[in-house]
């Protein structure tokens, strides 16, 4: 896994440049938001099984069909898996917020991703809406605790969004 920093030294170290201003101001951000990342880290890490069954509870009332025979999280073993990805996908884009880098996303879980799914004829819009739903009830959580960085907290989980909604799952 890369953080922003080893991203950075290794685009300029492969190229045989010194940083410029850019990769400065890139590192001086990365800096910059150390303490309002690992502040949502913590809010994440305290909330998770909080977080985890709103972003089920709104998914599944939004879709009920996923419940019913025939719906990808109709019978015991598949809800349970649908829970255990949701939750997958919250600790990765935890471990990406506090790293600076969507390195880990592509790696640990959007490599490979596109098999798995389609073996399992899993349907891919209700895992974007889940990733959408995580995103939204911690902004709320970050509204509530008076954080107003959600910018940090965006570039993770639209960074899974998008791409799997450019992936043909």
């Amino acid at each position: 896994m890369q953080d922003a920093i080893t991203a950075i030294l290794n685009r300029y170290d492969l190229t045989g440049r010194y940083l410029d201003k850019v990769a400065v101001g890139q590192i001086e951000s990365f800096f910059s938001s150390g303490l309002e990342r690992v502040k949502i880290a913590e809010i994440i890490n305290n909330q998770a099984t909080n977080i985890l069954k709103e972003a089920a509870a709104q998914l599944y009332e939004e879709q009920p069909e996923l419940l019913r025979p025939g719906g990808n999280s109709y019978t015991t073993r598949r809800y349970a898996a649908c829970l255990r990805d949701i939750e997958y996908y919250l600790r990765y884009t935890s471990y990406a917020l506090v790293s600076g880098s969507t390195n880990i996303l592509d790696q640990r879980v959007l490599n490979g991703l596109k098999d798995t799914y389609n073996s399992l004829s899993v349907p891919i819009a209700p895992t974007v809406r889940s990733i959408q739903l995580l995103q939204e009830i911690i902004e709320e959580e970050l509204d509530l605790q008076s954080i107003e960085r959600k910018d940090i907290i965006q570039e993770p989980f639209q960074h899974l969004i998008n791409a799997l909604s450019e992936q043909d799952l």
